[in-house]
């Protein structure tokens, strides 16, 4: 559905993109990863055909590079684009007839997701007059309101209170069901766990990461470990870690890459006291802290 060859961008000396490359296919929540400044929305830019690269190829559906179907693309930016003077059941009209809709069509359809975010009474309501909650759900109908085959949502939990952010994840998992296709950009890493099946890091305009992420976590889990202690040591045996931090007498860190893990457990054991000892499986944001550190 949306494919990514060797994509790179500069402004001046600055390479913002550099032979990015990935590919989503149809039923499927990507996660487009990585730290401020990391590409992420210059890249979406480029898939939005707002900016063109300086190289490299993107391909929607079977369109050529470059070729954006504005009825069947939805996009959702992190900073809000509404009139604010503007009734809401005006603005989600426009936006529908911008995407091809038919006047009857756009009316029905802002009922629709207007009832589907309790609002269906707020139609004539002035945007301005919303809270920042509110109008991030206009927000999202107004990208949504096609119901198009590609949804591109930047920070779309921004301002939902927790409620509404399940009823949002409903919606995204609804529309992997039906077999389209959604980039989901975030900070939120408890929210791509939930809601990715593949994820793309990207670090200074690179791709440091990128692939399935039950693999990506099995992967990164093999020289993670959990150390619970029955008493705070004084001192931990120097060699054992790359990297670990203490919380309530338990120890997770990460192993280098040569130690044996029955060698820890070994000069852990005989060092301090230690009520167990075991692998655990990283968090989304571990592996992220991880990878953008390196």
């Amino acid at each position: 559905m949306l494919k990514l060859e060797k994509v790179t961008k500069h402004f001046e000396n600055v390479h913002a993109v550099q032979d990015v490359s990935f590919q989503v296919g149809r039923g499927s929540v990507y996660g487009l990863l990585g730290p401020n400044g990391a590409g992420k929305t210059t890249t979406i830019r480029m898939i939005m055909n707002i900016i063109q690269p300086d190289s490299g190829t993107i391909r929607i559906g079977n369109g050529t590079s470059g070729a954006v179907d504005s009825r069947k693309l939805g996009y959702l930016p992190e900073e809000r684009g509404l009139y604010q003077k503007r009734k809401i059941r005006e603005v989600i009209r426009f936006f529908g007839q911008l995407k091809g809709l038919s006047l009857k069509e756009a009316a029905d359809h802002c009922q629709v997701w207007l009832d589907r975010f309790g609002m269906g009474d707020q139609a004539d309501r002035k945007v301005s007059e919303l809270s920042k909650g509110n109008q991030q759900k206009i927000q999202f109908i107004v990208a949504s309101v096609s119901f198009p085959d590609l949804l591109i949502l930047d920070e779309p939990f921004t301002g939902l209170d927790p409620v509404n952010q399940m009823i949002l994840k409903d919606i995204i998992r609804e529309f992997r069901d039906e077999g389209k296709t959604i980039v989901l950009s975030t900070h939120q890493m408890d929210q791509v766990e939930k809601l990715c099946d593949h994820i793309c890091l990207i670090n200074k305009g690179q791709v440091v990461l990128e692939g399935d992420l039950a693999s990506i976590k099995e992967e990164h889990g093999d020289q993670q470990i959990e150390v619970r202690f029955r008493t705070r040591p004084d001192k931990i045996p120097g060699g054992l870690f790359k990297s670990y931090h203490i919380r309530d007498n338990i120890l997770r860190g990460y192993l280098p890459d040569h130690l044996p893990f029955k060698e820890v457990v070994c000069r852990l054991t005989d060092a301090c006291d230690i009520d167990g000892i075991a692998r655990y499986s990283p968090s989304l944001e571990d592996i992220f802290i991880k990878r953008v550190e390196a």
